[in-house]
């Protein structure tokens, strides 16, 4: 939607026929504008029965889930990993599902893994000291102490087996930035997360392999006293001996081992579970990024600022809501006795009429600059109507013409609104007072869930925000929203200010 806001120098002076006319009429505008208040009142009452209908709906869907069986089954997602799994689910629903498979596949699948990369370090490390009188000998031991470096890329896939619906660990390590292997070698070696890799590639090697080929010697073990009927009948009667010593004469005298094996079986799949748990943890403990204290202290400081900017924004619709309720209720009500009282004194005291319409007049200049103060704490426009009317709104009192743009298909966060549009008042203000402007426009819209807005202005440019000036504090109210603004403004104009704002925050 477009608006163009142009206007003369000044409005037509009126020509009044009569002083009591005037009067009337004054009184009558300040009767409408009162009824236009009442109606504001009416409607926030309105929003406030509809706010207590949404809280009453959200207290009968907390009693809904209060119904719930407190102990009921996990949610359909199904559980996030073999920990709730085991704790969370039945046994019956555990062995059932498809757990036990991905345990047994993540444990036994580290034994031909931890054997390779065994057999591929005692390679490097053993030639690497042989060697060590030649140049080709640190190569070795460099490579054997990168060795974790792919290793710990395959561990983190192959953590989808046990996590199938988590988030993937991500990578540790640092971009790389400068150029050369000299210098790639020097950034890999020097990174704690390198050694932790290599860490876990001999935890892989020597303890992870050797837990894979007990599984798989158990699992093997299970499975011949699960199939021992078959191997009875398949083979001549009393030549299969499963306990030493003594024979099977008959496939029917194979059954108790059947038995033993399922139940061995169930047994497997809560150990390989318990091992696959404890390896998930170890990878997580040793595989994963971690946050320096330095890294851990600036967010906690990002968190603390967006909390004092919705505490100081909640102060600020606070004192806007008892303005709006008390102040500016009393003020137009007095205008309208002062405007009464003027009325029924009539001809019949001219001193006392003067000194009624000059203090009629001064009560509507302070309802006037209350209205405006008021408005620039929050303006109500913007929370009924949205940013694009609240903007069009305050370039129609602007004192340079202003043309609006904005096209946004629906409402946007009520925070990202609130920044967008006070950025904006703040840009108009800059523009009126410092860039000798004679036309500022304001175009924005919303492009992959991101707001992006434009205010340029024909003045004599050359803002700078390295100067302190009000940009810096546009800046700072949109990095709490994660925005960025940019500026151009060369010398002698013009000035664009870009304002980009994420909406999924």
């Amino acid at each position: 939607m477009e608006h163009d806001t142009r206007r003369e120098a000044g409005p037509m002076p009126g020509h009044p026929q009569d002083g009591r006319t005037d009067e009337t009429d004054g009184l009558t505008g300040e009767a409408d504008g009162l009824t236009d208040e009442t109606d504001g009142l009416t409607d926030e009452a309105d929003g406030l029965t509809d706010e207590t209908d949404g809280l009453t709906v959200e207290a009968d869907g907390r009693s809904n889930e209060a119904d719930a069986p407190a102990h009921g089954p996990v949610p359909a997602t199904g559980p996030v990993t073999v920990w709730t799994a085991m704790r969370h689910q039945r046994p019956h629903r555990f062995l059932l599902s498809s757990w036990p498979l991905r345990c047994w596949a993540y444990v036994c699948g580290g034994l031909p893994l931890g054997l390779a990369v065994l057999l591929a370090m005692l390679v490097l490390v053993a030639s690497g000291l042989l060697l060590s009188a030649l140049g080709i000998g640190l190569a070795l031991l460099t490579a054997a102490a990168l060795f974790g470096l792919p290793v710990g890329r395959l561990e983190r896939r192959r953590l989808r087996l046990v996590e199938p619906t988590a988030p993937p660990l991500a990578n540790p390590h640092r971009p790389l930035k400068n150029p050369g292997l000299r210098a790639r070698l020097r950034t890999r070696c020097g990174e704690r997360a390198t050694w932790r890799e290599l860490g876990y590639t001999w935890l892989l090697a020597l303890l992870f392999s050797t837990a894979g080929l007990g599984m798989t010697l158990l699992l093997l073990f299970a499975l011949i006293l699960i199939t021992s009927p078959l191997t009875v009948w398949a083979l001549a009667p009393e030549a299969v001996m499963i306990i030493p010593g003594q024979a099977v004469p008959h496939p029917l005298a194979a059954l108790p081992f059947t038995a033993a094996g399922l139940l061995a079986l169930a047994l497997l799949a809560y150990l390989a579970g318990l091992l696959a748990g404890a390896q998930v943890r170890t990878a997580h403990f040793l595989l994963a990024p971690r946050e320096d204290p330095l890294t851990r202290h600036v967010v906690e400081l990002t968190r603390s600022r967006a909390r004092l900017a919705d505490a100081f924004e909640a102060e600020r619709r606070r004192i806007e809501r008892d303005l709006h309720d008390g102040a500016q209720q009393q003020l137009v009500a007095l205008t309208m006795t002062l405007g009464l009282a003027e009325m029924e004194l009539g001809d019949g005291n001219p001193a006392a009429a003067e000194l009624l319409a000059r203090g009629r007049g001064e009560a509507r200049r302070a309802l006037d600059q209350l209205r405006d103060l008021v408005r620039g704490i929050h303006p109500q426009v913007l929370t009924d109507h949205g940013l694009a009317a609240a903007v069009t709104e305050v370039a129609l009192r602007h004192p340079v013409p202003v043309t609006v743009d904005i096209d946004l298909p629906h409402r946007l966060p009520e925070a990202v609104e609130t920044t967008a549009y006070f950025t904006i008042t703040e840009a108009l203000t800059n523009a009126a007072k410092h860039s000798e402007a004679t036309e500022v426009s304001v175009t924005g819209g919303l492009t992959s869930e991101r707001l992006t807005l434009k205010i340029t202005d024909d003045g004599r440019g050359g803002a700078d925000p390295a100067r302190g000036t009000g940009l810096t504090g546009l800046a700072d109210r949109l990095a709490i929203l994660r925005g960025r603004l940019t500026v151009s403004s060369p010398a002698g104009g013009p000035t664009e200010l870009t304002v980009e704002v994420p909406c999924s925050a």
